[in-house]
């Protein structure tokens, strides 16, 4: 397969990622922090599952909803990186057509799923902070198996056109991705052809679908504290509001450089290119390695069980 860029074919048997451009002679070291992300994400997720599965305490909606986080944290980091560790150490850049097409659709129907799982635990907090007598009656077993089918089949099928509208496209510029991975914006780019449709569907999912999801959330926090600041006591409110804070920081986590990105990737010309993978990177690797990070050290519930299973390990 030849690297050139005016190779011409409709559909490219495969298409060729750079990695990092410019700091190729750097890839190796750069693979280090790459690297200790995804081992963090995959021991820290897998705890979180594991701790939750062995304490029935633990078998509520609240830690229902951050194992499907979990969950999906692990696919979207498993999606990517070993591939980048792939082009990292062994120069192994070539990624067939169909692969890249399958990667671009876990990432982008896993990232519009974590999405989801927000706005279910957001739902889940109102809930048991303004209406704390009936969260057991509203959240049964069934309605958060609902919510989890109802949150996979949105981000199924709104993933779903971008392979397809990525098949559509002709190929004759280049079968050249300058980044790691197979984003849907990135490949389109590749495209001769008039590929609106495609950039306006992703605005779509960007704006249309997060943008929703982050204004439910607001709307639910705002209810929440005005929740909190009617209770009666400063010690009432900083614990109320204990119970939010490991949700908020995994939310501002996931949507800042998740809306920097696709802001930044279509609109921001004159950036250096090496800047925009290496966003791509954080903004697609930091909530899977931080997520458990952030509900293990906040949530009392999971740091006592964690501290239990180590202590009493062998005895």
């Amino acid at each position: 397969m030849s690297d050139s860029n005016t190779t011409d074919f409709t559909h490219p048997p495969s298409f060729i990622l750079l990695g990092i451009p410019g700091l190729e002679g750097a890839h190796v070291w750069i693979s280090i922090p790459f690297c200790t992300m995804y081992v963090i994400a995959i021991l820290g997720n897998f705890t979180i599952l594991f701790t939750v599965k062995t304490e029935p305490s633990l078998h509520v909606p609240m830690y229902y909803f951050l194992c499907m986080l979990a969950v999906t944290d692990l696919v979207i980091s498993t999606s990517i990186v070993p591939k980048i560790m792939a082009i990292f150490w062994f120069n192994s850049r070539e990624i067939n057509f169909n692969a890249c097409l399958t990667q671009m659709y876990f990432i982008h129907c896993f990232s519009v799923m974590e999405s989801g799982i927000f706005v279910a635990m957001a739902f889940d907090r109102y809930v048991a902070i303004c209406d704390p007598l009936r969260h057991s009656t509203i959240l049964t077993n069934p309605v958060v198996a609902a919510i989890g089918l109802a949150v996979m089949l949105r981000s199924s099928l709104l993933a779903l056109p971008f392979p397809f509208l990525v098949r559509k496209w002709p190929y004759c510029k280049t079968n050249i991705i300058p980044q790691q991975y197979c984003a849907h914006i990135a490949v389109v780019k590749l495209a001769c052809a008039d590929t609106r449709v495609s950039s306006y569907y992703g605005l779509f999912v960007v704006f249309c679908v997060i943008g929703l999801d982050v204004i439910f959330i607001a709307v639910s926090y705002t209810q929440i504290l005005r929740a909190i600041f009617s209770l009666s006591t400063k010690d009432a409110r900083l614990k109320t509001f204990g119970t939010c804070s490991s949700h908020l920081c995994a939310i501002l986590t996931f949507y800042i450089p998740n809306l920097f990105f696709s802001l930044m990737y279509r609109f921001i010309l004159n950036v250096p290119l090496h800047f925009h993978v290496l966003i791509a990177n954080v903004y697609l690797l930091m909530p899977p390695m931080l997520n458990p990070i952030i509900y293990g050290v906040r949530t009392k519930q999971i740091r006592h069980q964690l501290l239990w299973i180590l202590t009493h390990k062998g005895t």
